[in-house]
């Protein structure tokens, strides 16, 4: 019996027979790549679509670009990554206008976009995997106005105990912070941050020797004293930018940094933040921030979109839903959603407590779209949502 079928993927080598060393041929033929370049000349346009064009591809321009009745305009190429190898050759004897810009970035893409496997250096001599498994990081709030009330530790003791819970239900990795950054939220002074937060993480770290640590701070300072106290980790949700200090404090450690996106500060974050194009200006920040911390002395970078940091519901769903664009920047990626108020205004939902079905929502998209950390308050029940979905995303390897 004839049957015809429509795959989005397949085991060549499985399903067909065909010669092992064929397959990377095949691959490069099997699947469209559809990329943006914003605001090129339209000479360096108009050349970029004819060479795609006369490689099997095809391009999307302005209507204008061709009789020049504009300047700029953002092109959409669309071809296979065999169609782009050969333009990329071709653009490479073609040094005028915007096509050298072009050229770049094509080989940046193609350069990060499939990369899967990072293997950073923690304190102590750990090492963290990322790549091959989406890991959960389980939220420890050393503070009385957490904007999820049940997440609030008071005591050492209410510490040990939560991070036990978490690390029996899942998590690998333990985020640890002394200071509220909710919408609205005032900035704690550095001493108290520090009284908070430098007691748990010592004892943690004798409680818990293996437990990957991370730190939730923007303060150089109190980095500094949790990696003397064995923090593996530096999340800060100011991308290196509240405190100038932080990346000289960071390099020096050698440890992974988290370099978060925010719009504003935690006070003002969310009075009518505004984007023209929310994943353009985001990809702008990062590129600027990845470039600052290597020429300072940080390479082992984690990067953080920042969902719900000075961000709309719209924002929101858009840098959700085209996570993957984030691959361009060659970093592994985390996202916190947890029961955040995008939830609350989507599901109609004031309280925290009832916006775990939203959260695990998210947390199965992103894992399904393989984002290495993702940040929870509740670690069963996203654990359990994780391996359900990397069952799923794994079932072709049975």
């Amino acid at each position: 019996m004839v049957r015809v079928r429509m795959l989005e993927d397949i085991d060549l080598e499985k399903e067909i027979k065909v010669d092992p060393a064929s397959i990377p041929i095949f691959k490069s033929k099997m699947y469209n790549y559809n990329i943006l370049i914003e605001n090129i000349d339209v000479t360096s346009a108009n050349i970029v679509k004819q060479e795609m064009l006369s490689r099997g591809g095809d391009a999307a321009i302005h209507k204008y670009a061709i009789n020049h009745k504009i300047d700029k305009t953002n092109v959409l190429l669309i071809g296979t990554k065999k169609q782009y190898n050969l333009l990329i050759q071709k653009l490479k004897i073609m040094n005028y206008w915007d096509i050298p810009k072009v050229r770049e970035a094509l080989e940046k893409i193609f350069k990060n976009i499939n990369r899967r496997y990072w293997e950073y250096s923690l304190n102590n001599n750990k090492k963290i995997i990322l790549g091959n498994n989406s890991k959960i990081m389980g939220i420890l709030n050393v503070t009385p106005d957490s904007f999820h009330a049940p997440s609030r530790i008071r005591s050492v003791d209410q510490a040990v105990e939560n991070a036990k819970r978490m690390i029996g239900e899942g998590a690998e990795i333990l985020d640890i912070g002394a200071e509220s950054t909710r919408p609205g939220s005032e900035s704690v002074e550095l001493k108290e941050e520090i009284d908070r937060v430098i007691p748990v993480i010592k004892t943690l770290r004798e409680e818990f020797p293996n437990i990957i640590l991370s730190i939730d701070t923007y303060k150089s300072e109190v980095a500094k004293k949790a990696i003397e106290n064995g923090v593996d980790i530096i999340n800060d949700i100011s991308g290196m930018q509240f405190d100038k200090d932080m990346v000289h404090v960071v390099a020096e450690s050698k440890l992974p940094i988290v370099i978060m996106h925010i719009k504003g500060t935690p006070k003002d974050m969310q009075k009518n933040p505004y984007y023209e194009n929310c994943i353009s200006e985001l990809l702008d920040y990062f590129e600027e921030r990845i470039l600052f911390a290597q020429k300072n002395g940080v390479e082992q970078i984690i990067i953080d979109p920042g969902f719900g940091f000075g961000k709309r519901v719209q924002d929101n769903l858009n840098l959700s839903y085209n996570i993957e664009e984030f691959r361009v920047l060659g970093y592994p990626i985390l996202m916190g959603h947890s029961r955040k108020s995008t939830i609350g205004n989507i599901l109609n939902i004031d309280n925290t407590n009832d916006r775990l079905e939203g959260t695990l929502a998210l947390t199965s998209y992103y894992a399904l779209k393989g984002i290495e950390i993702i940040r929870v308050h509740d670690v069963k029940e996203n654990y359990r949502t994780i391996k359900m979905i990397e069952a799923l995303r794994g079932y072709k390897k049975f």
